[in-house]
């Protein structure tokens, strides 16, 4: 989750100055037609444009206008971008799905996008708050689940030895801080032991801090920021979550294949996997990607990504991209997390029943169930970041759509 966008400068680059001066320039420049010839989304973000650097300080309105293009401009964030396919991955579409009240949940849930895909056809496609297919939208935590998947696709490479290394053995910077007796499977799996406060209403927690902190000379901001952490147990006996830990998975990947993190998706994941619209990446002040977050993508796509997970990282054309067993270890539950019936696999939140689902703040999700070949992914923006009645109505329509499917809809 990112709660801070922040600029090279180490400061958050929202602040009211920037976007006075930057709405102010936007007026002016529309009398030119320069307004004009922008893309709805760029339009849009411009018209309602943040005045806080903290995503949860943000209006509903705000947030309804950055989510779609916070790839737009230079002055929210800069981004890598992430070409799609030559050739898309077919979705045709399958026998209508009848959700009884839909609409209705459509609207609590204030979706963008949803689209939901069973034995590889559409049956289902909806948007809302003026988004379509064509757009993209921010995905939150909903990247962690393709990070931990590129972690997959470099132990396939070769570049990354074993799950139970050092995680220090791929980035030096971390020598000699808690994170030197911390593997890369215990970073999967959120058990680092190390000190996080991921409160995301408590301005000073750790999740609102490590991006705008500024960075030792020569390092990584998230490096920089986490192996300043105290240890607060063993490493590998307790499950917390840590999206600082992600965005160290991303540097820890990059350098391990020695490639920027969305170059890597490209190659593995985005184009391989036939993904049809091209994606974007946020990057951090120090460059590298924000892995624990901010992957920019059609809803479409994200659907595309959850048939990837249900092939075993095979694509269409048979090539493995990740260990044959690798989803069966990374979507399953590795880690404890104090709900009946949930878990945690390698950056994926697991259900008994063997389904799993990448998740991000505000209603961001791909719900990916085996056993039904089913694929719900849908992007939205709620009331609040977690809290309320949406994450519940999610889960009881997850339940709703597994229904249908068992009984013949």
């Amino acid at each position: 989750m990112l709660v801070a966008i922040t600029g090279k400068n180490g400061r958050g680059i929202l602040r009211k100055r920037t976007i006075l001066l930057g709405a102010l320039g936007a007026v002016l420049l529309a009398g030119g037609g320069w307004y004009a010839s922008l893309d709805k989304e760029t339009r849009g973000i411009l018209a309602a444009l943040p005045t806080n650097a903290d995503v949860l300080a943000w209006s509903q309105d705000q947030r309804d206008a950055a989510f779609r293009g916070m790839d737009r401009l230079s002055v929210l964030a800069e981004a890598n971008t992430i070409a799609p396919a030559a050739t898309p991955l077919p979705l045709p579409a399958g026998q209508p799905l009848e959700v009884p009240g839909i609409d209705q949940y459509l609207a609590q849930q204030r979706a963008a996008g949803i689209v939901i895909v069973q034995d590889g056809k559409v049956r289902l496609e909806r948007y809302g708050l003026g988004f379509d297919a064509t757009g993209r939208w921010t995905s939150f935590s909903v990247a962690k689940s393709f990070t931990s998947t590129l972690v997959g696709a470099a132990v396939q490479d070769g570049a990354i030895k074993s799950l139970d290394d050092k995680v220090s053995q791929y980035i030096p910077d971390l020598r000699g801080s808690a994170y030197d007796d911390v593997t890369v499977r215990q970073l999967l799996t959120m058990s680092s032991g190390v000190r996080w406060n991921e409160d995301y209403e408590d301005p000073k927690a750790d999740v609102a801090q490590f991006n705008v902190v500024a960075p030792d000379p020569g390092v990584d901001a998230t490096v920089s920021y986490l192996r300043k952490l105290p240890r607060a147990h063993p490493p590998g006996e307790v499950w917390h979550y840590n999206t600082g830990e992600t965005n160290l998975i991303g540097v820890l990947v990059s350098s391990a294949v020695k490639k920027p993190l969305a170059q890597y998706l490209q190659e593995k994941i985005w184009q391989p996997a036939g993904m049809e619209a091209p994606a974007t990446w946020l990057k951090g002040k120090t460059g590298h990607e924000i892995a624990g977050c901010c992957l920019q993508a059609a809803t479409r796509d994200f659907a595309r990504f959850g048939l990837f997970v249900l092939a075993g990282g095979k694509t269409a054309q048979g090539q493995q991209i990740v260990p044959a067993d690798w989803f069966a270890a990374a979507t399953v539950k590795q880690k404890d997390i104090g709900e009946p019936g949930r878990g945690y696999g390698y950056q994926w939140w697991t259900y008994d029943d063997g389904s799993v689902a990448a998740q991000g703040i505000f209603g961001q999700g791909i719900f990916i169930d085996p056993k039904r070949k089913l694929v719900i992914a849908s992007n939205a923006n709620w009331t609040r970041a977690t809290k309320g009645p949406e994450p519940d109505a999610r889960e009881a329509f997850y339940k709703q759509v597994q229904a249908l499917v068992d009984a013949g809809k």
